[in-house]
C-alpha cells in the first residue's frame, strides 16, 4: 500500500513534526525574493497596500515567476527533509510502484488539460461578451517558459506536501486511510481561503477547493500513489495559467483571454465537485481498473510483514 510505504523508513511523527516547521520556514524564505522587489519599487507605501495592489506593481510575469518561486523553494526543502530526515527516497513518497509511472503522469495531466481548454473554448464561443481577447505574442511566450518550468514546481510541492508527507505521516500514525484523506483535503482547500477569488465570489467556492482536495486524494489512494494527482494538478494549473486571467484571481498572466465578467459562486462550483470530479474518477477507474473502494478508502494501514519480521529479529 501506498500509506505504508513510510513504514519502511524512519517514520516517528516528531519527524513529520519537525519537517514540517522546516518546510513552513523554507516557504517564508521563499517569499523573500518578492518582498524585496515589491519594496525596491514601492518602498514603505508596500506596507498599506492591499495584496491585488501589491501584485500590479511588477511585470505580470515577474510577479508570477516570483510567486511560484515561493513553491519551489518550499518544494526543495521537503524533499530535503524527506531525504535527511526520513531516510527516505522520492521514489517511496511518490508511489508504491518499484518505479514512478511517468505514463499515469501524462494521463493525468492530458485529462483535464483537454477538458479544460475545451470548456474554456466552447464558453467563449457561447458567451464571447464575457471575454476579452488578451493574447499578446511576445509576453504570452514568456508566460508559456515560466509556466512550463515553474507550474509543475508549484503543483508538486503542494502535492508531494499533502497527498505525499502529509498523508503517510497521518496514516502511519492513526494506522487508517479515511483521517488521512479527510485532514489533508480540508486543509488543502482550507489553504485557498485567502485566495482573492474567494474575496470575490464567497465562502460557497470553498466546496470547490477542498473538493478538489478530496479528488486528488482519492486518486491518489485508490491508485496507490500520486502518479495521476501529480499530473491533474500540473495540467490543470498550466491551461488555467495560459488560457484565461482576470483582475480577481490568485495568478493574474498575460494569458489568452481575460475574464471580464461578474464572477459569482452558484453551480459552475458545484457541477465540477459533484459531476465532473465523480466522471474524471470514473474514467481513471476504468483504465486503471481500480477495485475494492472501501477499503481502499476507509481501511486499516498495516505494517508490511517484511518489516515486522525484521524489528522481531
Amino acid at each position: 500500500m501506498y500509506i505504508a510505504e513510510a513504514f519502511k523508513y524512519r517514520h516517528d511523527f516528531w519527524r513529520y513534526i519537525i519537517g514540517t516547521i522546516l518546510v513552513v520556514v523554507g516557504v517564508i524564505i521563499g517569499q523573500i525574493p518578492l518582498g524585496v522587489a515589491v519594496f525596491l519599487e514601492r518602498g514603505m507605501d508596500m506596507a498599506s497596500m492591499t495584496e491585488g495592489e501589491l501584485m500590479q506593481v511588477l511585470d505580470s510575469n515577474f510577479t508570477f515567476f516570483l510567486i511560484l518561486l515561493t513553491f519551489a523553494a518550499g518544494l526543495g526543502v521537503l524533499l530535503l527533509v524527506v531525504k535527511l530526515l526520513h531516510n527516505q527516497s522520492l521514489r517511496s513518497l511518490t508511489t508504491s510502484r518499484k518505479k514512478v509511472d511517468w505514463g499515469r503522469i501524462w494521463f493525468g495531466f492530458g485529462l483535464v488539460a483537454a477538458f479544460t481548454v475545451s470548456v474554456t473554448f466552447i464558453e467563449y464561443m457561447v458567451n464571447p461578451e464575457d471575454f476579452l481577447v488578451n493574447f499578446q505574442p511576445v509576453p504570452f511566450a514568456i508566460l508559456v517558459g515560466i509556466a512550463i518550468v515553474m507550474i509543475p514546481l508549484q503543483t508538486s510541492f503542494e502535492e508531494y506536501l499533502f497527498r505525499g508527507y502529509f498523508m503517510q505521516g497521518l496514516g502511519v500514525l492513526v494506522k487508517n486511510r479515511w483521517i488521512p484523506l479527510i485532514v489533508t483535503s480540508v486543509c488543502f482547500g482550507g489553504l485557498h481561503f485567502f485566495n482573492p477569488e474567494v474575496t470575490q465570489m464567497g465562502n460557497l467556492i470553498m466546496i470547490y477547493y477542498i473538493g478538489t482536495g478530496f479528488l486528488l486524494g482519492i486518486m491518489t489512494l485508490m491508485d496507490e500513489g500520486m502518479e495521476l494527482a501529480l499530473g491533474f494538478h500540473a495540467g490543470n494549473n498550466l491551461t488555467a495559467a495560459l488560457l484565461v486571467t482576470a483582475d480577481w484571481t490568485a495568478f493574474q498572466t498575460e494569458s489568452i483571454f481575460k475574464d471580464i465578467s461578474d464572477p459569482t459562486a452558484g453551480l459552475d462550483v458545484l457541477v465540477p465537485v459533484f459531476i465532473i470530479y465523480p466522471l474524471f474518477l470514473f474514467i481513471m477507474a476504468k483504465k486503471y481498473g481500480w477495485k475494492d473502494w472501501k477499503n481502499k478508502l476507509f481501511g486499516k494501514v498495516e505494517k508490511p510483514e517484511d518489516i515486522k519480521h525484521i524489528e522481531e529479529i
